[in-house]
């Protein structure tokens, strides 16, 4: 397992392993969001036999399968609050742990200083440095909404 913190309550992962869920309760998690659409992997590891061991386990779990096209701005809403309204950590994963990183950067734009948005997601191992103008642009629409 690759887990990585990105803050105290959120985590990303690569694909997880259904085998792995009963440590990853072990350590703390509570919800974990699958940001893997199921067209990604093979049976064995789609949505549908991650969520089975994550309840086995007592988690939660949330499907919420992204992509470039599917990174709305209702779903980068919808991941925001459902890792701040879990009950604990949460683990969201993907095919390498970005996705669920960037999603995480944009629901923290207009939040946080971008640069501070940055070089937390670089501490978790993702340089994200490209989403410069992105949450900018979303931090000051997000102020001239206010």
């Amino acid at each position: 397992m690759d887990i990585r913190q990105i803050t105290p309550q959120y985590f990303v992962a690569p694909q997880v392993d259904p085998a792995d869920m009963v440590d990853i309760a072990a350590a703390g998690i509570t919800t974990v969001i699958c940001n893997r659409p199921d067209e990604e992997v093979p049976p064995a590891f789609q949505a549908d036999a991650v969520e089975a061991a994550v309840l086995a386990a007592g988690m939660q779990f949330v499907r919420l399968p992204l992509t470039h096209q599917t990174m709305t701005p209702e779903n980068v809403l919808l991941q925001a609050n459902t890792a701040s309204d879990a009950d604990g950590p949460v683990l969201a994963y993907c095919a390498s742990g970005t996705r669920s990183t960037v999603v995480w950067c944009l629901g923290q734009a207009g939040q946080m200083p971008t640069a501070e948005i940055l070089a937390t997601a670089q501490r978790g191992g993702y340089d994200l440095g490209a989403l410069t103008p992105t949450l900018e642009a979303l931090a000051q629409n997000a102020a001239s909404s206010e």
